[in-house]
Formats: structure tokens, C-alpha cells, sequence
């Protein structure tokens, strides 16, 4: 499991035992065993020319290659996006075929969405690096749908999942706003619409606004009723769902379900959750289950806070419907990680025996395996 640097599972949230970042942990079994890239220290002049080096490429070339002989000595490498598997199909096309050539997978996030802006020499790098993928996957149809498009072969849809530790499923009983009606948001994506949140909301006196993101935000869209500042770690993110009585996340266009975190962690906890109608969030959240709005509309925020709150039984049935909706889809960390595992094994058992022994391997499914 080749993940970025910050995400070694010997460090991040050490001492609670919560498994590797984004749950491929539970896709442990005796048929496959999983090992995954460490992070080596570093100085901050290394740390410097390594991220300058990410910057020029797109990914941390740097990261992998101190991670070469655990990826180049597993059978599969799984990735969670394109800063990953980028790094890694390109020290697979180095070295690979004299080390085994491991299967790759390659998930990506905002690769497709961001392609129309990349200049010709980028596109033909890329795609020279994608073609070593064994399978590609996205978390949405719409993005999937662009990559198909761009790169004229087959992509899967993997549906994210969250940490039910961390975020417990818990249907809501009742539900009933304070006044004034607290509206919380949060994220750190570069796809957020602050702009239009606080546009709808600030300086009304029924509302209170309190957005928690690390991202730079203007001056002018603070306000007396409107909170902007980061809420670091899970502690703060909890104490900002508990706090608020709607959850909205506001969105520019996207096709990588930008939100989708948020959205399944407002879900869990039982919260009425508004969201801007783009980046296939459909595929997991129907009009049913959520309140959708047009992005970048301001007035069509306002109105659905007010249904909301002039209906509170209809905001309850919609979070409840919501959490029923999680339930049956197990949008959990452990399912992510299983779809992870069905379609190494797919690959596996359809794989054609190629050039080098790994390959010529592949058939045996129930021998013991190796994803790094």
C-alpha cells in the first residue's frame, strides 16, 4: 500500500491503534498480506528539494524511490491517488520488469479533473505512465466517465467509505434547530464555495455560521455571525458536527465528488446535510437522503435552509433516510477496502500469463499475496 508521505501507520495517530490511513488495513487476510511505504526523516533542506521535486513532476517520485524495494518486491500495488501511482508506475517502468513487475492499481482523485489544463508534453507523460496501470479506478461515475474518455480504456468505480470508529452510525431520533440555526461546514478541498456560503448567510441574525477549513480565506467574507478557522484534528471536527444543526457543503464544478467525506460523516452522525448539486455525489446520496442545491446559488441556499427549518419533520425524515441509505451501502472503510481486494482478485484470475514470472503467477489466487 503506497501511500503519501504523512500517512506511515507507524506515525499518524500513533498510540490509537486505528489501522492504516483509509482503512486498506481490513483487506488483511491469510490469503494477502499487506506492507506499506514508510516515511523516512528528513531534514528541512531534503524536505524542501523533495517537495520542489513533487512540484515540478505532480507526485513524490522521492517518496517512492526510498520505498523501491518493498514496491518492486510485492505481487500488487494498490494507491490511493495520482500523486501515488504516478510515482510508482514510473519506478515500475525503471525497474520493474527485472524485479517482477508487480500488478498496479491506480486510483486517482483530481487527475481527470484537472487534465483539460495540462499542456501537451504533461498529457503524453502521463499517459505513458497510466498505460503500466493494470487497473485504474475512481470514486465517481462522472470522473470515470472523463478518464475513459481521455485514455480510451476501461475505468472502475470504487464507492468511499469512513472510519465508523471515528464516526459512528447513529440514525436520529428527533430533530429540532436552535435559534439562531447554527450551520456548520467543513473541509479542506480546493473545491470549496465559501464564497456562496457566507454570501446567503452572513449578517442574518436567524443564522450562525461556523466553517472550519485550512485553506486561505478572504477577509471580506468574515462576519459577525460567520466563524472561520480550521479545526484541526478529529476532536474539533466532532465538536463542530455536535454544535451544528445543518451541515451544508457548498461546491464549485467537479467530477471527484469533492465533499464526499463530509457528506458521509454529516450522514453518520445523524445530521440534516445540504449540498451543491455536482461532482456525482448522486452516486451515493439521492434527492431523497439529502438537500441538493445548484452550485454558486445563493438564493437556492437560503430557501432550502428555510424549508428546512420550517419543516423540521422533514429534515428528520431526510437524515434518516440518509442513515438507512449508509447502512445498506456500508459507505465504511472496511467495504472500501474489500472492493480494493475483489478486484485485485478479478484481475488476478482473468490476468493472461505476460513476460515475466510474476505475471505468468497470477492465476494462483489462493497462494499467499503481498500488496504493498
Amino acid at each position: 500500500m503506497h501511500l503519501f508521505y504523512g500517512s506511515d501507520p507507524r506515525f499518524y495517530r500513533k498510540g490509537e491503534n486505528i489501522g492504516c490511513l483509509y482503512g486498506y488495513h481490513h483487506a488483511e487476510s491469510p490469503e494477502m498480506t499487506l506492507t506499506y511505504s514508510r516515511d523516512k526523516p528528513e531534514n528541512k533542506i531534503v524536505r524542501l528539494a523533495r517537495r520542489g521535486l513533487k512540484a515540478v513532476l505532480g507526485f513524490d517520485f522521492v517518496h517512492t524511490w526510498r520505498n523501491r524495494d518493498e514496491i518492486l518486491n510485492s505481487d500488487v500495488v494498490w494507491t490511493h491517488t495520482e500523486h501515488e501511482h504516478l510515482s510508482a508506475a514510473l519506478l515500475l517502468l525503471l525497474k520493474g520488469r527485472a524485479r517482477g513487475n508487480p500488478m498496479l492499481l491506480a486510483q486517482s482523485v483530481w487527475l481527470f479533473d484537472k487534465w483539460a489544463s495540462y499542456g501537451a508534453i504533461r498529457k503524453f507523460f502521463y499517459k505513458k505512465l497510466l498505460a503500466r496501470a493494470d487497473v485504474l479506478t475512481t470514486h465517481a461515475t462522472e470522473n470515470a466517465q472523463m478518464a475513459r474518455d481521455y485514455l480510451k480504456r476501461e475505468v472502475q468505480q470504487v464507492f468511499y467509505g469512513i472510519n465508523p470508529r471515528d464516526f459512528p452510525l447513529q440514525e436520529p431520533a428527533a430533530w429540532k434547530p436552535d435559534t439562531p440555526v447554527r450551520i456548520g461546514a467543513i473541509g479542506n478541498d480546493r473545491d470549496r464555495d465559501w464564497e456562496s456560503l457566507v454570501k446567503a448567510f452572513r449578517q442574518n441574525p436567524a443564522c450562525e455560521v461556523r466553517i472550519a477549513t485550512r485553506r486561505r480565506v478572504s477577509k471580506e467574507l468574515h462576519a459577525g455571525n460567520v466563524m472561520i478557522a480550521p479545526a484541526i484534528g478529529l476532536k474539533a471536527a466532532r465538536e463542530l458536527y455536535d454544535w451544528a444543526d445543518v451541515i451544508v457543503v457548498p461546491l464549485r464544478h467537479n467530477t471527484h465528488v469533492s465533499g464526499i467525506t463530509v457528506v458521509l460523516e454529516a450522514v453518520a452522525l445523524g445530521k440534516p446535510v445540504i449540498v451543491s448539486d455536482v461532482g456525482s455525489l448522486r452516486d451515493y446520496f439521492g434527492p431523497e437522503h439529502v438537500f441538493y442545491v445548484p452550485p454558486h446559488d445563493v438564493q437556492a441556499l437560503q430557501r432550502t435552509l428555510e424549508t428546512i427549518v420550517a419543516n423540521p419533520e422533514l429534515a428528520l425524515q431526510r437524515a434518516q433516510a440518509a442513515s438507512r441509505h449508509f447502512a445498506a451501502r456500508d459507505y465504511t472503510t472496511h467495504q472500501f477496502a474489500m472492493q480494493h481486494v475483489r478486484i485485485t482478485q478479478e484481475f488476478m484470475r482473468n490476468a493472461r500469463p505476460v513476460e515475466t514470472p510474476a505475471h505468468a503467477d497470477l492465476h494462483g489466487i489462493a497462494s499467499s499475496r503481498r500488496a504493498h
